[in-house]
């Protein structure tokens, strides 16, 4: 079978959750399937190294200046289609075999429309809209993004398979004390921390859980610091408002993108990573930090219970008291902090790439045997 796979989204610089995803179940398709042959489109080169290339895996880097997907790559599904198309992020091209499969990740914007800029929204819902009811078969990254396609755009149940996230094995508790006291210096965190990981936006919740950690520290005089590793994204003056709200800011670090290969090192170190954002199509930082053994604060909604299960500690995202009193829990009960530490292995070693590459390889041959295997012209 030749497998095509849109892999533009694994050329960017500096990937977060989304472009993570395309990069990892990228590679473990190739390594999955043997027998098979691949081709990947690209828009740019991607970073050396990123992705192999050569003998069953061919790239086509096919430059545009704007409308990559629906143009260039419609183009190249009219005169080479692959058996089967595989789009891991974001949109199917206007023109596609009809054995097209294409993930979705999420219709948070649906639930918080003013967490997300207007031309956002609108692009979102139209793209998963798109690619969710023209695709042979839908990927969903987690049950509560399958039920939101039914619910929301009528999605056919039978069309959806949920497939799970992979953990990278490079995550796991790291005990040398010299290496987490080298992240701990690198970063001016020089007291107990909790961390954040992931784009600094209005959905990920950040003024609550920035308003919610200035009172933890009032009410418990304790020396913990909250570390927020992530670019500034969108409406970035917000979180400069709410910084000077905070009676404790000098207690806020801002630490900016943080390369994947420090991330290990990074939540091993913490005293717990908290991730109560409004919406999560999945919650990669949870299982990661997980994985490193380091206790989890997280959304008691969307997907992120999926992934937690009882190994972490959920809350209300719109609750910042219960926002507080999780901080304070984790902060104050060694007791916890030890039962979810050990928790927390056993449970990310259940998602691995592995499991989510035969899986996906499942979906895509199912969508091969669909009636018709011409190249669909869409409306």
């Amino acid at each position: 079978m030749l497998i095509g796979i849109d892999a533009s989204r694994s050329s960017i610089a500096r990937p977060t959750g989304t472009e993570r995803y395309a990069i990892e179940i990228t590679r473990a398709l190739i390594a999955a399937a043997p027998d098979d042959h691949f081709v990947l489109y690209f828009n740019t080169l991607p970073p050396a190294g990123r992705l192999p290339r050569g003998g069953r895996v061919r790239w086509r880097v096919m430059p545009a200046p704007r409308l990559w997907t629906h143009i260039r790559l419609s183009l190249e599904m009219l005169r080479r289609p692959p058996d089967v198309l595989f789009v891991p992020a974001h949109t199917l091209p206007l023109r596609h075999p009809r054995a097209s499969v294409a993930t979705v990740h999420d219709l948070g914007y649906l639930y918080f429309p003013g967490e997300h800029g207007r031309a956002t929204h609108r692009l979102r819902d139209w793209s998963n809209r798109w690619s969710a009811r023209h695709a042979a078969r839908t990927i969903a990254v987690s049950g509560a993004t399958r039920d939101d396609l039914v619910a929301q755009y009528r999605v056919p149940a039978a069309r959806i398979h949920v497939v799970y996230h992979g953990c990278d094995p490079a995550f796991g508790p790291i005990h040398d004390a010299a290496r987490l006291d080298r992240a701990r210096g690198r970063h001016a965190l020089n007291r107990p921390y909790f961390l954040f990981v992931g784009t600094l936006q209005p959905r990920k919740n950040y003024e609550r859980l920035l308003r919610a950690f200035d009172r933890f520290v009032t009410t418990t005089a304790r020396p913990h610091l909250l570390a927020l590793a992530g670019a500034r994204g969108w409406q970035r003056e917000r979180l400069e408002r709410t910084l000077l709200t905070l009676e404790h800011r000098s207690r806020v670090r801002l630490l900016d993108y943080v390369v994947e290969e420090d991330l290990p090192t990074l939540m091993s170190a913490a005293e717990g990573l908290v991730l109560v954002s409004l919406y999560e199509g999945f919650g990669l930082p949870a299982l990661e930090a997980m994985a490193c053994g380091t206790p989890v604060l997280a959304s008691n909604t969307s997907a992120l219970p999926e992934v937690v299960g009882d190994a972490g500690l959920l809350v209300d995202p719109l609750d910042e008291g219960a926002i507080t009193d999780g901080l304070t829990r984790l902060a104050s009960d060694s007791n916890l902090r030890a039962r979810l530490a050990a928790l927390g292995p056993a449970r990310a070693a259940q998602f691995t790439w592995q499991r989510a590459a035969h899986e996906t390889l499942d979906v895509l041959r199912q969508a091969t045997e669909a009636p018709g295997r011409m190249v669909h012209f869409a409306p």
